[in-house]
């Protein structure tokens, strides 16, 4: 997510540029709408444990949980005291969502939050927190929120780029994106934060939970270097918006949002350099920067004539949709969803979706995926401003 965008200027551009670099005919794809109950969904999670629940988290500090398609009335989690969420455009919040691999044995889950500094200073507008709860032993249906602990948290200078996004990885680590700090073309040290591999703004982190706060596992690929963070898995991005893994491969998704020209689809490779703030996409951004040589390009990019800025998604390996099996799902915030299809090149075939709507129709948050591997839509619908769930669905 970036800045506010005038909803009439966006509608402008698309009806006026149109869409590049697509199919003529979109893939037929469906949705089914599982709640609109929900205000600013940003993360979804199903937990292992063969409850049938959906959480959801809503941006201003709550979790929510949808149970044969009804929300239930009570909260599973509610920290709006602890979170920032100002009215009206904001991309601090609750913004992520992980269970614990063991969750049904041991409860524990992890959220990623934006919580005020303690003491206000220049250049240093909230921090990032990574916390880890336990479920109540009395009510599976609400988190014990005595049980809270800080995993890790670390300063951000400005409001934007938050990253947010948790996962555990098939290796049973945690991983952790986070955004550059914020600001346009990354202006913090000499060559911006993306690239400073001694602090965590603009990578993605890995982390062993086993044991709290953390520990470091031991083939993360700085372990032992000199001045730079152990935690850091791969670096080099803007605001990844959105991770995940392939549940067939294991291969980890990020979508990273653009600043001026591209949107990008990165396919990470442990100790990966992803380019920024040198490159946009695959496009040098600064050529006065040092160029360390060993950047990797996205798998897919897409000029702001197709959209504004991405929300990562999932390889879809669910049933319900055999059409698009296989293929990673993604969109723009403005309204388009597309889907990648490997085809064993550097850069991946991109088809759009028949979901698809206009910029000004809905803003697409986030995306989810239950134990079935089937793909959900968090959305905010223009003009209702409610927040909505829907469940990809075969097309007819």
């Amino acid at each position: 997510m970036k800045k506010l965008i005038n909803i009439l200027f966006c509608s402008l551009i698309f009806s006026c540029t149109g869409y590049s670099q697509e199919t003529i005919s979109a893939l037929k794809v469906d949705k089914k709408l599982i709640t609109d109950e929900l205000s600013h969904p940003t993360a979804f999670a199903e937990p292992n444990d063969k409850s049938g629940r959906l959480f959801v988290c809503e941006q201003e500090g709550k979790i929510k949980i949808i149970q044969k398609g009804k929300v239930l009335p009570s909260l599973f989690l509610d920290i709006t005291d602890e979170v920032i969420k100002k009215k009206g455009y904001e991309e601090r919040g609750l913004l992520g969502l992980a269970f614990h691999p063991d969750f049904a044995k041991n409860g524990k889950l992890y959220v990623y939050c934006s919580m005020p500094v303690a003491v206000p200073a220049r250049g240093l507008d909230h921090k990032s927190v990574i916390r880890e709860y336990t479920v109540s032993a009395k009510n599976k249906n609400i988190v014990d929120e005595s049980t809270a602990k800080t995993v890790l948290e670390f300063d951000e200078p400005q409001s934007n780029h938050n990253g947010g996004d948790l996962k555990f990885g098939p290796d049973g680590f945690l991983y952790i994106a986070v955004g550059d700090g914020g600001g346009q073309n990354d202006k913090h040290g000499v060559s911006g934060n993306a690239q400073n591999l001694s602090n965590f703004l603009g990578k993605i982190l890995r982390v062993d939970v086993k044991q709290l706060p953390y520990s470091i596992p031991s083939d993360n690929p700085f372990v032992g270097k000199s001045e730079v963070r152990p935690e850091i898995y791969a670096y080099g991005f803007r605001n990844p918006w959105r991770i995940s893994f392939d549940k067939k491969t294991g291969e980890l998704f990020a979508g990273d949002v653009g600043q001026d020209n591209y949107e990008e689809v990165n396919l990470i490779t442990k100790g990966g350099n992803y380019g920024w703030r040198i490159r946009e996409g695959l496009h040098e951004k600064f050529p006065n920067d040092p160029d360390p040589k060993n950047w990797i390009n996205p798998i897919s990019e897409y000029p702001h004539s197709d959209g504004l800025s991405i929300t990562g998604g999932f390889v879809y390996r669910g049933k319900q949709i055999p059409t698009i099996a296989g293929k990673y799902i993604f969109a723009d915030w403005t309204g388009p969803v597309w889907a990648l299809t490997n085809n064993k090149k550097e850069q991946w075939d991109r088809e759009k979706l028949s979901i698809s709507q206009d910029a000004g129709n809905w803003h697409i948050y986030s995306f989810g995926e239950d134990q079935a591997g089937e793909v959900y839509l968090l959305t905010v619908l223009l003009g209702s401003d409610k927040g909505a769930l829907y469940q990809l669905v075969a097309g007819k």
